[in-house]
């Protein structure tokens, strides 16, 4: 059975710093590129950050480039998402999520399936 943990949320005040972790079980987590996502209240879940499956190459959102870096832990079957600068408008259920491939060639990363996905972890930015 796959399962996916998230950790690490909070509640941050607006430019605080926020690393959430991932630990995934029952999937072969070293071969598989993964991602986060957030779902904000009433809205679609939006695509965060993405990695591929040895973390040589990373993807982000435009909206996140230079605040928030995305990294993984093979030996640790773990994905992790660092914050900084939060803003109010990413407060979120943030979710981990396991491709369906490895992210190569790298141009593949944007355009990954996700087939697994965890029960997410609240981040709160305050004003």
């Amino acid at each position: 059975q796959v399962q996916l943990v998230e950790s690490g949320g909070g509640l941050v005040q607006a430019g605080g710093s926020l690393r959430l972790s991932c630990t995934a079980s029952g999937l072969n987590f070293g071969g598989r590129a993964m991602g986060w996502f957030r779902q904000a209240p009433e809205k679609e879940r939006d695509f965060v950050a993405a990695i591929n499956w040895i973390g040589g190459t990373t993807y982000y959102a435009d909206s996140v480039k230079g605040r928030i870096t995305i990294s993984r832990d093979n030996a640790k079957n773990s994905v992790y998402l660092q914050m900084y600068s939060l803003k109010p408008e990413e407060t979120a259920i943030y979710y981990c999520e396991a491709a369906e491939g490895t992210g190569f060639p790298h141009s593949r990363i944007p355009t990954l399936a996700y087939v697994h996905w965890g029960q997410g972890t609240q981040v709160n930015v305050s004003t």
